[in-house]
């Protein structure tokens, strides 16, 4: 086996613990447990190591991303709602300094007005919308491929 040779953080936030049940025609039928096995899946295909978590708490995924700040290559996040208003939140991924892929499960742009502004898109490297869980895969196949591009 490879050993590891990246080390991802992935967030989940705000009501993405009800994955699978709130507005399965949005957000897809997968439960947020199979969304992370779909990411440990290719995290080992990769060779990267990945710490997923979830939290309906601003504060906390805050937390989460200042502790992980010197073990992680690079930050997978889904702020849900908080895309679209925490200053706080994106102080945090830009004070890090770490590269940051914003997914979210629904097409964010084909929804409500105020779904289509993010404040933490502009400090991210990339944004993957509307694909449900499998956008979660493709933001670990693009950090990993951008960590390796620019190393």
């Amino acid at each position: 086996m490879s050993e590891i040779q990246h080390n991802i953080l992935v967030l989940h936030g705000p009501n993405l613990n009800l994955t699978g049940f709130r507005e399965p025609d949005l957000y897809g039928k997968q439960e947020l447990s199979q969304i992370d096995e779909m990411i440990a899946v290719e995290a080992k295909v990769l060779r990267a190591e990945i710490r997923c978590m979830q939290s309906n708490s601003e504060g906390l995924l805050i937390d989460q991303i200042h502790t992980n700040r010197k073990w992680a290559d690079g930050i997978i996040i889904n702020p849900g709602g908080l895309a679209h208003y925490s200053i706080s939140l994106r102080d945090a991924l830009a004070a890090v300094r770490l590269p940051v892929i914003e997914v979210h499960l629904s097409n964010v742009y084909a929804r409500e007005e105020f779904r289509k502004t993010s404040v933490v898109a502009p400090i991210t490297v990339g944004q993957i919308t509307g694909l449900g869980g499998y956008g979660y895969v493709l933001a670990l196949k693009a950090l990993v491929n951008f960590k390796e591009a620019v190393v």
